[in-house]
């Protein structure tokens, strides 16, 4: 049984830094289920301290996530309207059956948002369009430099305990 929590645990952890990029995936707390299998096995000794703080930044990243993009809207030129846009636009590119909706409905979203705000200025709103996308790379950055530093910790507590496994 705990060579199964194992190697599931690891595909958890290797999954959580693709669901840095893929919308459907939260990547860093998918990262930390793996940690959690592995310490689920009878050779690893539980660390809910560890687990604690590691979950309480999964769960940090997971929600400023969202406002990353309207974040970089912001920073960007983008009005009121346009941080509306972003997050209305990334609700909709999350359940919209669209391929790479999460990226697309935030840019459109800010696009759309500043149009309605000032219909003559196309430039500003491509610019907080931009903002949003530069928002989204950065949320996916820090998602991925989160799930790789978990996936370190699974890797460096498993190599501790490799002997007891095998």
């Amino acid at each position: 049984m705990d060579i199964f929590l194992l190697v599931i645990g690891f595909g958890l952890a290797i999954l959580g830094m693709l669901g840095s990029f893929l919308p459907v995936l939260p990547g860093p707390i998918t990262s930390w289920l793996g940690l959690l299998l592995l310490h689920f096995t009878k050779v690893v000794p539980m660390n809910w301290t560890l687990l604690g703080i590691l979950f309480g930044v999964a769960a940090l990243i997971w929600v400023i996530d969202y406002f990353i993009p309207a974040m970089g809207t912001k920073k960007f030129g983008g009005s009121r309207y346009g941080v509306i846009g972003t997050m209305v636009g990334l609700v909709v590119g999350l359940i919209a059956p669209i391929p790479f909706g999460v990226i697309i409905g935030p840019f459109i979203g800010a696009f759309i948002g500043e149009i309605i705000f000032d219909r003559n200025n196309f430039k500003r709103a491509l610019r907080a369009a931009f903002g949003s996308f530069l928002g989204f790379i950065t949320s996916s950055f820090i998602k991925f430099i989160a799930a790789v530093v978990f996936t370190g910790f699974y890797l460096s507590i498993f190599w501790e305990y490799k002997a007891d496994f095998f």
